[in-house]
């Protein structure tokens, strides 16, 4: 970790609350009446209705949809034994995906107690409170002793994460990597190396799916598990003992046809996978550091099919692409445990999603159509795919009502499948997909206020996280002081350029193409040169316009309609739009949320106002997420006469005309857009299906005002303005925008480049 990622990672966790976890009420208390139902005397009734009848206490308190993330703090991944205490920012990271991917409240308890049974007895006493336990972090073999007595006594969901979560999604990337090199389970000859939780984990679950123990040898650190070894065993990793002469990792790999590693880096050399089977899957998941560098890898093997934990190399396996979806169906059935068909029916769902015709959202939110084809370098589906929870969390539920553990059966499962697209859209990691894409492909990107403290700390993280290759224009000696005065690590010429105005200026040619430019708009050869020594917003737009740079921000400093025109009238309109207009992002606690126009048309026609939505859901897509329109009046469905709300109704009209394939209906307002209940207790016929996340606004001044009030009130931050119609990669940001929202941006912006160069901008 360098010394910026480990500040950065302190600030984030300090700032502006401590921690990454609040309790949030579900319920309004604004006055007596309420106070009288949620506390005295009102909660009696809840709490007799439990006494008749234990299972209410799904359906009157938060329950069914709480689970507890345990730790002892014994075994934090890449950590250690750290104890309790210092675990409790992984299992509040841990809380912060269940809640963010599935939806599913999170208490996180660092117990301190490392004896197996005395922590049994401490979970076990929690039942009431839970409706599953996650745990998390626990070193073997205690981590088997506790899984295995709580899900003896507990009547709800108990799984280790580490070891099943890992497991189920290793299990996919086998099966789907056995596909691709033409291979079955039960002939292959596998190596596993590392013999912890989740190695013996994976090890069950593969030989569950087919896989030959005959055919298996497991490497710990005191080499070949064999029969009679004394040193480093359990009962746990005994169960994969050979009967063996072999020793080494180096004695066992030849001729192997899957590596499996959970241990340690580098411990594969190029030599031994120089002597496995034709076309060998190899997983080497230690992190950071892989069991063998995947470019080695491929110069040694360049017919192996290689899977890492990272997320900087193809095929990451990781138990994010499991354990909230999991749980999610676990819980929404009131299951009494995680079992076998459970585990394997996820298995088989995340394998099967990655066989599935590739989602043009996925491929637009990480770039390229052809990126998602199922072969050797996609062999299990992204973190980030939307359609995990759709697929996974369904499946889940099916197998425990099947398996006879399912305490609330589902009735209507495509009803069911329905409901669960509304985790899909409120997920905070919406940028994740628009940051992984900037970083495949990093664009040379100017800012045109170089020397604001916004912009400066900004381009340190775009440096520090490889997004872009940042451009300053501002003096040299001016930005020198101020990065000193930041402390601040760019070093000109190396991480960052510098642009100072006057030496572009100087040059003719610039000015003269600048001049060419703006001459019939009554600018002269002088003022065009006085502009270029004194407007950074007209050097930025020129280095784009002239190839120099991919991309181009300003408006940190001045207004907003200060330097759009320049903007405009040096890039120009995109081939086939007719107007600009620019689109927020707002990602709010419980919803993803884009509005259009908060910045450029005042008052757009219904016709222009049909072209601006179509431009927004194309940029909706490719955040990974499906379009879905609402466009919002004072009015609801033909309720009134008003002008305004007949403009709506024909920019309803104009939109599906244009492109039919989108999802939208209107005139509806605000609250029935994203209230899917409300909408379908007024309107049952609206086309569409569960709440929008994109909304048309009527006039600038409508969206501006219900951007700033929504992101003020309910705490949510924002990406944008972002700037449509535009033929280049250019944005006009606020002076408002933060050291964040301004990296954001500069993603954005990379990929606005990106797809540019693709159309052949």
């Amino acid at each position: 970790m360098t010394d910026s990622t480990r500040e950065a990672a302190l600030d984030y966790h300090r700032r502006p609350t401590p921690g990454k976890l609040a309790v949030t009420p579900t319920k309004r208390l604004a006055n007596q009446h309420d106070l009288s139902l949620a506390y005295s005397p009102g909660v009696a009734a809840a709490c007799e209705a439990i006494v008749a009848d234990p299972a209410e206490a799904a359906t009157l308190t938060a329950r069914a949809n709480l689970v507890a993330v345990v730790t002892n703090g014994t075994a934090v991944l890449g950590l250690g034994a750290i104890g309790p205490l210092a675990a409790k920012p992984v299992m509040e990271g841990k809380a912060v995906l269940f809640k963010k991917f599935a939806g599913i409240d999170v208490f996180d308890l660092e117990v301190a107690e490392n004896d197996a049974d005395r922590l049994v007895e401490v979970i076990a006493a929690l039942e009431p409170t839970f409706g599953g336990i996650n745990l998390e972090d626990i070193k073997a073999p205690e981590c088997f002793v506790v899984e295995q007595k709580l899900r003896q006594r507990m009547k709800i969901p108990v799984m280790h994460d580490d070891q099943h979560g890992t497991a189920i999604c290793v299990a996919a990337a086998v099966k789907n990597g056995l596909r691709v090199v033409g291979k079955e389970l039960p002939e292959i000859t596998a190596v596993c190396c590392g013999a912890g939780a989740a190695a013996l984990a994976c090890l069950d679950q593969l030989v569950e799916l087919g896989l030959d123990k005959a055919k298996l040898y497991v490497v710990d650190l005191a080499g070949v598990v064999y029969e009679g070894r004394a040193e480093l065993m359990d009962p746990f990793k005994a169960r994969y003992a050979r009967k063996t002469g072999f020793r080494s990792l180096g004695d066992v790999i030849d001729g192997a046809d899957l590596f499996l590693g959970l241990s340690g880096p580098n411990v594969l050399k190029p030599d031994m996978l120089k002597r496995m089977a034709p076309r060998p899957l190899v997983l080497a998941l230690a992190n950071p550091t892989p069991e063998i560098d995947p470019k080695l890898a491929r110069e040694a093997r360049p017919d192996a099919v290689i899977a890492t934990g990272r997320s900087d190399f193809p095929n990451q396996v990781n138990n994010v692409l499991c354990f909230p979806f999991l749980f999610r169906g676990a819980l929404d059935v009131g299951a009494t445990q995680i079992n076998g068909e459970m585990k394997r029916a996820a298995v088989d769902a995340i394998s099967d999603l990655a066989l599935a015709e590739s989602s043009d959202i996925v491929a637009k939110a990480y770039g390229g159509e052809g990126a998602f084809a199922f072969g050797p370098e996609y062999l299990i589906p992204k973190p980030f795919d939307p359609r995990l929870i759709l697929r996974i969390a369904p499946a889940v539920a099916e197998a425990a009502m099947r398996s006879g553990v399912a305490t609330r059966p589902i009735a209507d499962m495509e009803a069911y499948r329905q409901s669960l697209g509304r985790f899909v859209y409120r997920t905070g990691f919406v940028m994740k997909p628009v940051f992984d894409r900037a970083r495949a492909a990093p664009a040379r990107v100017v800012y045109a206020e170089g020397e604001n403290e916004t912009v400066i700390r900004a381009a340190q993280i775009v440096v520090d996280e490889k997004l872009a290759r940042p451009v300053l224009i501002g003096r040299e000696d001016a930005l020198a002081r101020r990065m000193k005065e930041l402390g601040i690590r760019l070093l000109p010429g190396r991480d960052v350029e510098i642009l100072d105005p006057r030496t572009y200026a100087a040059r003719a040619e610039f000015a003269d193409a600048y001049h060419r430019m703006m001459a019939r708009n009554g600018v002269l050869a002088d003022a065009a040169r006085i502009t270029l020594r004194s407007d950074a917003t007209v050097i930025a737009a020129m280095m784009v316009k002239r190839g120099e740079a991919d991309a181009m921000i300003c408006g940190t400093l001045g207004e907003y309609d200060h330097h759009l025109p320049k903007v405009r009238d040096i890039l120009g309109l995109r081939p086939g739009a007719q107007e600009l207009a620019a689109l927020q992002l707002l990602v709010l606690p419980n919803h993803t949320l884009f509005l259009t126009d908060t910045n450029v048309a005042d008052d757009p026609s219904p016709e222009a106002l049909a072209r601006i939505a179509v431009m927004a859901a194309a940029e909706v897509g490719r955040f990974g997420l499906e379009p879905k329109l609402a466009v919002v009046s004072h009015s609801n469905f033909g309720g009134s006469a008003k002008p305004s709300a007949d403009k709506m109704r024909r920019v309803v009209e104009l939109i599906r005309a244009e492109a039919p394939a989108l999802e939208v209906d209107g005139e509806m307002k605000p609250d029935l857009a994203i209230n899917l209940a409300r909408r379908d207790w007024i309107f049952p016929y609206s086309t569409l299906s569960g709440a929008a996340n994109l909304l048309i606004m009527p006039t600038v001044d409508a969206a501006n005002i219900a951007f700033n009030l929504a992101k003020e009130v309910a705490e949510g931050f924002s990406v944008g303005p972002m700037l449509l119609g535009l033929n280049a990669a250019a944005h006009v940001v606020t002076p408002a925008i933060s050291v964040r929202g301004l990296v954001n941006m500069t993603a954005v912006a990379v990929v606005d480049a990106q797809d540019l160069q693709a159309r052949g901008g």
